[in-house]
């Protein structure tokens, strides 16, 4: 499993008979796993080591899955999450995305396929996009810079730190500014796939975007229905 040996993975889940299984398989496989049975002891668990990503239950005693998801984002909002839970009601899901979940698993599960989204989002997240080292490494959108290689968004004498996902989706809005970026391709780039919790993951990161542009009036992110996105800038 190549680098697998070097990952070391958080593993919180109340059911312990799972969670080991789970534990075993992936220690099998060559990942370091820390199983928690609580939300409280994965937080602590994940301020005092280092981690690569982080797989929740979200149904947990002391602390909810998307409890621990959102402090953990707001310590590092780029390490990957997926949600583990026998809920798979769509508001659920929406939620989970929106936190910033990278993948949302429903139990029961079969444990090769969630093997494979396990091993999609960590190439998704170790890989900075092949196609960012073969450009430029800074775009004017009207009176913002975008930073690529810092991730940072320029403004006048102000700057916002952006995550990898957010500069991902600008600079992929910027490779096609005023024309249309089609939805489907911001989809497969960046998550992976084109599915429908995906999906509604991007349109939340879109409205992020619109937020910290929104001091240029020249620029607006228009959403053209079913079809993507287009970035304009007017002269």
């Amino acid at each position: 499993m190549g680098n697998n040996k070097k990952l070391h993975i958080l593993l919180a889940e109340d059911d312990t008979n799972l969670g080991f299984v789970v534990q075993d398989n992936l220690k099998a496989m060559g990942y370091e796993v820390t199983l928690c049975i609580d939300g409280e002891q994965a937080l602590k668990t994940f301020v005092n080591n280092n981690f690569d990503a982080c797989i929740l239950d979200v149904m947990m005693p002391k602390k909810g899955g998307f409890e621990v998801a959102e402090t953990i984002r707001d310590i590092n909002p780029e390490i990957p999450i997926i949600f583990l839970t026998a809920k798979s009601l769509q508001p659920d899901k929406v939620r989970g995305f929106t936190i910033g979940a990278d993948d949302y698993i429903t139990k029961p599960f079969d444990f090769q396929e969630f093997v494979l989204r396990l091993e999609a989002v960590l190439r998704r997240s170790n890989l900075l996009s092949k196609e960012e080292n073969n450009e430029v490494n800074n775009y004017n959108i009207g009176d913002y810079e975008l930073d690529i290689k810092n991730q940072l968004l320029k403004h006048k004498n102000s700057e916002r730190s952006l995550t990898k996902k957010e500069t991902k989706i600008l600079s992929y809005l910027c490779k096609h500014k005023n024309d249309i970026a089609p939805r489907e391709m911001i989809l497969k780039n960046i998550w992976g796939n084109d599915d429908y919790f995906s999906g509604r993951s991007m349109d939340v990161f879109i409205s992020k975007l619109r937020k910290y542009l929104s001091d240029d009036k020249k620029i607006t992110i228009t959403n053209i229905h079913g079809v993507g996105f287009k970035l304009e800038v007017e002269n």
